[in-house]
């Protein structure tokens, strides 16, 4: 068995420039591990970096105006060799999109062409990366179309995108990136757009193509409800940076950043009285002040101390697989209250 993870990312940076503007730095040294048939986690707000860390991965980040730095090796092929994701050629990099690096973006709709069928947008991947042609390779995308849970895939296949429904153009989208049997694929909010029911069958889905291809899962969200039934291992981000990361039943039994605990007393619960008031995060993610200057979330955050600001607090590590950014964490184990609903079909382990 090969050593070590399958995606280890180490120190990742993005900078966005822009002439006569002042750099955004998107992602600030983010680090993070994926094992084969591990599911992690990279949850925060809107503008946290989480998209752009996938989009740095993937290698699709514009050629003009961005700064990525830092590593991401990948095993690919199962083997010990590894290669750095952020610094392959091109034609390296396109190699190795769809066949062994896979992902599902946020908006289908948008994320498929629009005026091609969607058999023609399935096959152009076993065409690429498989060498299957012709009836051949309809034949595989319609399995593929069946096994997402597609009904009638032979109809579906000369569809265009504009005529499925909002799941099956997920489930569409989905069926691509598992066409070619990746080691890694990375989800991007899959479920955002869709009602809880869809969202159930979606995140289900997932977890089985884990469980069967032992594919290592990246999954991107807002949602924590997602990650409590689906993550083994949670890293919350905040203004680029993680901020926290334990293991799933960990976190949520006793966070301990100050955000953490924020997202998860800001969630609304079915069991809870409608007399009990949320307790949202107060600010908005704009009110951030630079990590050079002392601790990002400082302006939002309770606990908040003139120790906080200075430099960037270190991230420290106080039980086994769990670490955090804190100058004043959260002590004490959280209220039953604050553990989310899961959105999966079971609301437990894989």
């Amino acid at each position: 068995m090969p050593a070590g993870p399958l995606l280890a990312v180490h120190d990742l940076a993005v900078t966005f420039t822009q002439r006569r503007r002042r750099d955004v730095r998107a992602v600030d040294g983010i680090s993070f591990s994926l094992g084969e048939g591990s599911v992690v986690g990279l949850v925060g707000e809107s503008g946290c970096g989480k998209s752009v860390t996938s989009l740095a991965l993937m290698g699709l980040l514009p050629p003009r105006g961005v700064r990525v730095s830092g590593r991401a090796l990948f095993r690919p092929g199962g083997g010990d060799a590894e290669v750095d994701l952020l610094s392959l050629p091109t034609r390296r990099m396109r190699d190795l999109r769809g066949s062994e690096l896979a992902m599902v973006f946020q908006d289908p709709l948008s994320s498929l062409n629009p005026v091609v069928p969607i058999g023609r947008q399935v096959t152009e991947i076993l065409v690429r990366h498989r060498g299957i042609k012709g009836a051949a390779a309809r034949s595989a995308a319609a399995e593929l179309l069946e096994r997402v849970g597609i009904p009638d895939p032979g109809r579906r296949l000369s569809e265009y995108p504009h005529e499925l429904s909002g799941g099956m153009r997920q489930r569409a989208l989905i069926a691509m990136a598992v066409a070619c049997r990746p080691r890694l694929m990375i989800a991007d909010e899959p479920t955002t757009a869709l009602d809880v029911t869809i969202q159930a069958q979606i995140l289900e889905l997932l977890k089985e193509l884990v469980t069967e291809e032992g594919t290592a899962l990246l999954m991107i969200t807002h949602d924590l409800g997602v990650v409590a039934g689906l993550c083994d291992e949670i890293n919350v981000l905040y203004a680029g940076r993680v901020v926290e990361g334990a293991p799933r039943h960990d976190l949520f039994a006793a966070p301990t950043h100050p955000y953490t605990s924020g997202l998860l007393g800001s969630i609304p619960r079915l069991n809870a009285s409608p007399d009990d008031p949320l307790t949202p995060i107060r600010g908005t993610v704009n009110d951030a002040i630079d990590w050079a200057d002392g601790c990002a979330f400082a302006p939002r955050c309770d606990n908040y101390a003139e120790d906080c600001l200075g430099g960037p607090p270190h991230m420290r590590a106080e039980r086994t697989g769990h670490r955090f950014r804190c100058v004043h964490p959260v002590r004490g184990r959280a209220p039953e209250s604050t553990a989310p609903e899961s959105t999966a079909p079971d609301g437990g382990d894989r």
